[in-house]
């Protein structure tokens, strides 16, 4: 019998999904892959009601993880996700945060633990494709290298997947979106590096979200509790549509005969 067409994607908090992913997940589920998210920590680390940061007076970290699951929740919704699995684990915070020395946090759980529970995911669905982060977690956050480490050893453990990537962002896209915010005279606190985002050659698979950018945004706004943090959502229509029309990959495994080389869908040569 014939394995259930699944996409698993392997995220560290709630926001996460929808960026990298969320155009993926939506599409996904319009033609009828099962989709499932795994959400590693609950985001105690983010912005409290009043925009209250984490160490000052009134934060209250289990309060801010209750908010913001219930917001994924909300978020899930809107981009057709069908099965939703939360790990549990603790924030860990940016690094150089206190939290980073927190031993429940996620950063700090042994690999052979959080890897094993995301196994046993693993062996429940059956996913084909698997979507995480790269070993940098895109911008070196504890919590998404962790969540790139245990979904690689998953991956390798039950040898399920038959096709791993990694969400990028194409170094020529970020350079075209400073150049537009530029133009728009959109102030920017920090110039990044040149050598921010994944270099273009390394892309190997870029789907077309364009036609899920209103969802993409939906999902965005049901994160309201991080607002301040995602400053997509005050950017013209045509920046929208721009950052969140397309999202890219490098694919880190393949064993799909005459998967190409350069794809516009994670399921090539599997359907």
């Amino acid at each position: 019998m014939a394995r259930e067409l699944t996409l698993m994607a392997v995220h560290a908090h709630p926001d996460d999904e929808v960026l990298g992913t969320g155009g993926l997940f939506a599409r996904c589920a319009e033609e009828g892959i099962r989709t499932v998210l795994v959400t590693c920590t609950n985001g105690e680390q983010g912005d409290a009601p009043g925009g209250l940061k984490p160490g000052q007076p009134g934060h209250d970290g289990d309060a801010v993880a209750r908010l913001r699951l219930d917001e994924l929740r909300a978020s899930v919704a809107h981009l057709g996700i069908e099965h939703l699995e939360l790990l549990g684990y603790r924030d860990s915070g940016m690094a150089g945060w206190d939290a980073n020395g927190d031993p429940e946090s996620f950063a700090n759980v042994p690999l052979d633990v959080s890897s094993g529970r995301l196994a046993e995911l693993i062996e429940r669905y059956r996913p084909q494709v698997l979507v995480t982060y790269d070993e940098n977690g895109g911008y070196g956050h504890p919590d998404h290298i962790q969540a790139h480490r245990i979904a690689v050893a998953a991956t390798e453990a039950t040898g399920i997947p038959d096709k791993l990537y990694y969400t990028a962002v194409p170094r020529s896209w970020v350079k075209e979106m400073f150049a537009m915010m530029r133009a728009a005279g959109i102030p920017m606190e920090d110039e990044l590096p040149d050598d921010f985002g994944i270099p273009d050659e390394q892309i190997t698979s870029v789907v077309d979200a364009s036609a899920y950018v209103e969802r993409k945004v939906k999902a965005l706004r049901a994160h309201e509790s991080q607002g301040e943090n995602i400053f997509m959502l005050d950017l013209p229509d045509e920046m929208q549509n721009r950052i969140l029309g397309a999202e890219s990959f490098v694919r880190k495994h393949s064993r799909v005969a005459g998967a190409p080389d350069h794809e516009t869908d994670l399921f090539a040569g599997l359907r």
